[in-house]
């Protein structure tokens, strides 16, 4: 008989579960309980969206992989916790470990491309290029787009038919109209957003649009911590706007702590920022979404040294939209993948899954 024998946990594993064996077959079944534990252990911290311990135990323990049931699956989880995690640092981590494992092959495809075509696009250019005239891509005021204005027509045809039946309800459209002020004022628009949400084509919009800030991201290596259609919650976490991709961009992290911005930073930012309206322009031949992405173009153009002049911004809002557009259009059923798992309601892990099996199918 084989002497006695212990199988101690490493240190800080978060496992403190101590096994003695006796012979070969013991051993084995400790070292599998182990993993049994640990899986079990990754598998809460990734229930309590804890990034830390679930990246922790995927980096430590290794064993969690090479269970017999889903291996894969499990690792995949692991960017479910991301929209929790305040480090964003940490949440490039996940990416980068996850694509050396082989599991993300296509994030950053395009990190280091800087797609063909002339860097000064104007107007004809553009249109030239994509067949859509400048003004079916630029962000529509509510009540001016196809299907607001639809809406608003519908209302004011209602209340002329009411009154011209003796009912009075400009009283109420007035309580009403100082409500939606109050809200755009106060809570940008998000209780508004939130019953405009349920309407399907209004949330097929939505998705179409985050889809395509997701999908540049990914492709341009930008970790996404996540996609947040709620308004409720979009306001909550401060994202500005009624949905929003939130991603991150290391180099243009870094580079704006240093005081300065390379070009080629620069446009790859533009061009995540200007993935939704392109998203929109593609599948639906104009976009109504995106005020705030001009917004966030315009407030880190004027950082530059020396700042963009009017010109200059149009310029490259024009230029960072047609490479969004082309991006979209050859990775076409990718970003209907996207659309269709944003629109089920999948996790994260399962968005980006959808995407590169998508990637994949069309070698």
């Amino acid at each position: 008989m084989r002497m006695k024998g212990l199988v101690f946990c490493r240190p800080n594993s978060g496992i403190t579960h101590l096994t003695i064996y006796r012979n070969g077959d013991d051993r084995k079944g400790g070292r599998r309980h182990l993993k049994i534990r640990a899986l079990r252990e990754y598998e809460q911290a990734v229930k309590d969206k804890d990034l830390s311990r679930a990246l922790g135990y995927l980096r430590e323990d290794s064993s969690i992989g090479k269970l017999d049931w889903s291996p894969i699956e499990r690792d995949w989880q692991v960017l479910d916790t991301c929209l929790n995690a305040d480090d964003m640092r940490l949440v490039g981590s996940a990416y980068a470990f996850l694509k050396d494992k082989g599991l993300l092959p296509n994030f950053a495809k395009y990190n280091t491309i800087v797609l063909e075509g002339p860097r000064d696009v104007t107007p004809t250019v553009l249109k030239s290029s994509t067949g859509l005239d400048v003004t079916k891509l630029s962000p529509k005021k509510w009540g001016l787009s196809g299907t607001s204005s639809f809406l608003l027509a519908t209302s004011f045809a209602g209340v002329t038919f009411l009154l011209n039946q003796g009912i009075d309800i400009r009283p109420n459209i007035a309580a009403v109209l100082g409500l939606a002020m109050l809200d755009a004022i106060l809570l940008g628009g998000s209780c508004l957003s939130q019953i405009s949400s349920f309407w399907p084509p209004y949330k097929r919009r939505i998705c179409v649009h985050e889809a395509g800030h997701l999908l540049v991201a990914y492709l341009m290596g930008c970790p996404i911590r996540g996609v947040i259609l709620d308004p409720i919650v979009a306001m909550q976490m401060g994202i500005q706007g009624q949905a929003g991709t939130q991603f991150w961009d290391e180099k243009l992290e870094n580079e704006l702590a240093e005081g300065q911005l390379s070009g080629t930073t620069f446009d790859r930012y533009c061009m995540v920022l200007f993935a939704g309206i392109a998203a929109e322009a593609l599948i639906y031949g104009e976009a109504e979404g995106g005020e705030n992405d001009e917004n966030l173009f315009r407030s880190i153009s004027v950082l530059l040294e020396p700042p963009l002049s009017v010109a200059q911004m149009s310029n490259q809002a024009r230029w960072s939209l047609l490479q969004s557009y082309n991006l979209l259009k050859w990775h076409k059923h990718a970003h209907r993948a996207a659309v269709k798992a944003i629109e089920n309601g999948c996790s994260l892990s399962i968005v980006i899954k959808k995407i590169e099996e998508a990637m994949s199918l069309k070698k």
